[in-house]
C-alpha cells in the first residue's frame, strides 16, 4: 500500500531567517515550525547572502537551496521540486518569482509572508519627515498618531510601493497578515476582499517560570535592529530628547541599547557620562530583557506588531511605547505599561514604571495576559494550517473569483518575465564575451 503524498512547501525568502535579529525573521521561524508540525517536507530557497545571525535551518530538518534572481536555473530546480504551497517572504520575492511558479508549478498554492505593509511604513515614515522639517519642537507627536485609516490610505494610495505591493497580495492565492489594523486598511479602504487575507501574528509559547523580580532588576532597554529605520528613528529620539527628560529626574539612570548591525552612526552616540550605552547585538535578548526593569519603543513611524514588545511581555518587562508601537496588539486589553504621544509623557511614564512597584507589578500581569489571549501558537498555527488546507481544496474557485489577481498576473507577469529574461540574456553575453 502507498504512503500518502507529504505536503512539500517551498518558501521563497526575501534573507535567510535571523530570529534573533528581527520580528520578521522570528515570525518566519514560528510559521516554519507549523510546518514542520504537520509532517511537511520544507525547502527554504534565498537569493540572498548569508547574514551573520541566520538560523541552522537545516538542523530542523529544512532544505537550504539557494536561488539566483533573473536565471532560469530556477525553472529546473522548482519544476524538479514539485511543491504543492510557495510561500513567498514579502512582496519583492513575488515579483521576482510569481510568474516562474506560476509557469512551472500552476497548481501549486501561492501564498504571500507580508510580514507588515511595508508601504504604510514609507508613507508614515515620510510623513514624520515632513513633520521635523516643518518644526524643531521634538516633544509633541502627536499629530502622526491620530490619522485615521482613511488617511492613511490616502497617503500611500498614489505611491509605486502601494501599488506594487497591493498588486502581490492580489496575484496571490492568499496573504498572511501579521497586524490587524492592516487587515482592515486593505479591506475597508484598499477594498481587497478579506477572502483573500489570513490574520497570522506572532506565535510564541507561554513562559514557564516565574519573571525575575522587581528588585533585582536594573536599567532601561531598548532592543531593534538597526537595520530596521523605525528602530533608528527611536534611538534618536531617545537620545536628543527622551533620554536627556529621563535623567533630569533620575540622573543616575543607565539605558541599555542593543541591536543587530550596529552602524557607526550608532557606535558614536554611545555616551557612558550620560547613561547612554550603546550595546551593539544581544547574544540572547530574553535574558538582557529579563535583566531590564523597564523596556521603551519610541516609534515614531511603522508597522505590523512589535517583536521587541512581545519579548518583553514574554520575560516580564513593562513597557513603555506609542500609539505606533501599540498598533495592532492589543485591541481593548489593558495595555502592559504606558501608551504614549509626547515625549514629556514617554519619559515621565517610563519613570513612573521604574520607580513604582505596585504598577510595575500590574503591568508585568498585563502582559502576560494579552500573551495567552492573542498571541499563542496552539491556536495560530492551527488556524493557518487549517486555512493552507483549505485553500489547497478550493484553489480553482479562489482564483476564479479573484478575477483581479489573474488580470494582474496576466500584465505584470509577462513584463517581469521579458525583463527577466532580458537580463539574464545580457548576464550570459557578459559571461561569453571574450577577456
Amino acid at each position: 500500500m502507498s504512503q500518502p503524498h507529504a505536503t512539500k512547501v517551498l518558501v521563497i525568502g526575501y534573507v535567510w531567517p535571523e530570529p534573533r535579529s528581527s520580528a520578521a525573521g522570528g515570525h518566519m521561524m514560528q510559521i516554519l515550525e507549523s510546518f514542520l508540525q504537520q509532517g511537511w517536507h520544507v525547502t527554504f530557497s534565498s537569493p540572498a547572502g548569508s547574514g551573520e545571525h541566520r538560523a541552522d535551518l537545516t538542523a530542523l530538518g529544512i532544505r537550504e537551496i539557494p536561488i539566483e534572481l533573473n536565471n532560469s536555473s530556477f525553472d529546473t530546480f522548482i519544476s524538479e521540486l514539485a511543491p504543492d504551497i510557495v510561500l513567498f517572504d514579502r512582496f519583492m520575492m513575488e515579483e521576482q518569482f510569481g510568474w516562474r511558479v506560476e509557469k512551472h508549478c500552476p497548481e501549486a498554492l501561492r501564498v504571500l509572508e507580508t510580514s507588515d505593509l511595508q508601504s504604510l511604513r514609507d508613507a508614515r515614515q515620510q510623513r514624520l519627515k515632513n513633520r521635523l522639517k516643518a518644526s524643531e519642537d521634538g516633544n509633541d507627536f502627536s499629530e502622526l498618531f491620530a490619522p485615521a485609516l482613511r488617511e492613511e490610505f490616502e497617503l500611500m494610495a498614489e505611491t509605486d510601493l502601494a501599488q506594487r505591493e497591493i498588486a502581490a497580495i492580489y496575484r496571490c492565492d492568499l496573504s498572511l497578515m501579521i497586524s490587524e489594523v492592516e487587515i482592515e486598511l486593505l479591506v475597508e479602504h484598499f477594498k481587497l476582499p478579506r477572502s483573500l487575507l489570513h490574520g497570522c501574528p506572532l506565535m510564541v509559547d507561554l513562559p514557564t517560570h516565574a519573571p525575575v523580580p522587581f528588585e533585582d532588576r536594573a536599567h532601561f532597554i531598548h532592543i531593534g535592529n538597526f537595520r530596521h529605520a523605525p528602530n533608528w528613528d527611536a534611538v534618536l529620539w531617545l537620545k536628543t530628547t527622551i533620554w536627556p527628560m529621563i535623567r533630569q529626574q533620575l540622573p543616575a539612570a543607565q539605558l541599555h541599547i542593543y541591536g543587530a548591525y550596529t552602524p557607526p552612526k550608532a557606535t558614536a552616540l554611545h555616551n557612558a557620562a550620560q547613561g547612554f550605552h550603546v550595546m551593539n547585538w544581544a547574544e540572547d535578548a530574553l535574558q538582557v530583557m529579563s535583566a531590564a526593569r523597564v523596556c521603551m519603543a519610541p516609534l515614531r513611524f511603522g508597522a505590523g506588531i512589535k517583536g521587541k514588545i512581545v519579548d518583553a511581555m514574554l520575560c516580564g518587562t513593562p513597557n513603555v511605547t506609542t500609539p505606533i508601537g501599540a498598533e495592532g496588539m492589543h485591541a481593548a486589553e489593558p495595555w502592559p505599561g504606558a501608551i504614549t504621544r509626547t515625549a514629556r509623557s514617554f519619559a515621565d511614564s517610563a519613570v513612573q514604571l521604574y520607580q513604582d512597584k505596585t504598577q510595575w507589578l500590574k503591568a508585568q500581569a498585563q502582559g502576560l495576559e494579552l500573551l495567552a489571549s492573542r498571541y499563542q501558537p496552539r491556536i495560530h498555527g492551527p488556524a493557518l494550517i487549517a486555512r493552507l488546507e483549505h485553500c489547497r481544496q478550493h484553489l480553482a474557485s479562489i482564483r476564479r473569483d479573484n478575477f483581479t489577481g489573474s488580470m494582474l498576473r496576466h500584465h505584470q507577469h509577462k513584463s517581469t518575465q521579458y525583463m527577466a529574461q532580458w537580463i539574464e540574456a545580457k548576464n550570459r553575453h557578459k559571461e561569453d564575451a571574450p577577456t
